[in-house]
């Protein structure tokens, strides 16, 4: 099947079987390993990219559901050479450890943010709950989260 999105700002066609994953579709055909593959189940968050800028779980989506679709992953986030505000946070803020997660959790705040541009910890904590993190206890990616919110003032670009 011919499929046409846009990826990370850029018009795209594969052709690939319909009911493939698109976790591996990102991962093997376009070489984006920012979405990891962790649980495979929904359960965990790593897979997590934005689809139409709401965070979506990639292990759960089928490249037929791509179609005419805007998909970002964390490769496209930042500005060329540089961090996105909520990836410069989340760095400031010690919020990274191992990274596995961090990918995923950066897309799931940029969501959040364009929601929520003043979120409460408690909003952060509920925004951010399908994304598990073995590493920091949360803490810093709320903080992280807050001092991002703080410097887009309600603009998440």
């Amino acid at each position: 099947m011919r499929i046409s999105f846009i990826l990370n700002d850029k018009e795209t066609v594969v052709d690939t079987q319909p009911d493939r994953r698109v976790v591996d579709l990102l991962r093997e055909d376009f070489g984006l390993i920012g979405v990891k593959e962790c649980c495979g189940a929904g359960e965990c968050g790593a897979c997590t990219i934005l689809l139409d800028g709401i965070s979506r779980l990639s292990c759960l989506l089928l490249a037929s559901q791509l179609e005419g679709r805007k998909v970002t992953t964390i490769e496209g986030v930042a500005p060329e050479g540089g961090f996105h505000i909520v990836q410069q946070a989340f760095i400031n803020h010690g919020a990274v450890q191992c990274g596995f997660c961090t990918p995923g959790m950066i897309l799931s705040v940029l969501d959040l943010l364009h929601r929520n541009p003043k979120p409460t910890r408690q909003e952060i904590r509920e925004g951010l709950s399908g994304n598990l993190c073995r590493c920091t206890g949360y803490q810093k990616i709320v903080e992280a989260t807050l001092a991002a919110a703080d410097l887009l003032k309600g603009g998440c670009e």
